[in-house]
């Protein structure tokens, strides 16, 4: 059984904005799974990004999924926009989401696909990444979380 997990923010207020990334992804990846469809689990914390952790160790104890499949995918802002990277056991980097998944989990060797949101020069990181797209951003978004929701759908089956 392998666990794909999308992390973002709940509520309307944050549906579009950088932060969701990962809801964003894990939603085209469910529009395209037609393999292994009953050995992965799709999951979007309800709960706030910073607190994810709780809710996917819980998931990962029901589901007895062992950590090698887990696949965490997020924002990050130190990518630029558009750029994947898939990897694994590798820090937060900053990332609170994340951070709350490792502090959970106790250990931080699982798969992470990284997404690039890029960095404002005129924002600091917290308003940055929970605001919306620009529009230049926004007219390659698709591309994007295509991209992405291959990536995941790749490690589905090969890992």
């Amino acid at each position: 059984m392998k666990l794909v997990i999308g992390l973002g923010n709940p509520g309307s207020k944050y549906v579009k904005t950088r932060h969701n990334l990962g809801f964003m992804v894990a939603d085209k990846v469910k529009e395209q799974l037609t393999i292994n469809k009953g050995q992965t689990i799709l999951f979007k914390p309800k709960s706030f990004m910073n607190l994810s952790g709780v809710e996917v160790a819980k998931v990962m104890k029901q589901k007895k999924i062992s950590l090698e499949n887990l696949l965490v995918i997020h924002d990050d802002v130190d990518l630029e926009f558009g750029q994947i990277k898939l990897q694994f056991g590798r820090s937060s980097a900053g990332h609170k989401g994340v951070q709350s998944v490792i502090d959970e989990l106790g250990s931080q060797d699982f798969w992470r696909l990284r997404v690039g949101v890029g960095r404002s020069v005129e924002e600091e990181t917290d308003d940055y990444v929970l605001s919306e797209f620009s529009e230049e951003q926004k007219q390659k978004l698709s591309t994007v979380l295509e991209e992405a929701s291959q990536k995941v759908l790749h490690w589905l089956k090969s890992n």
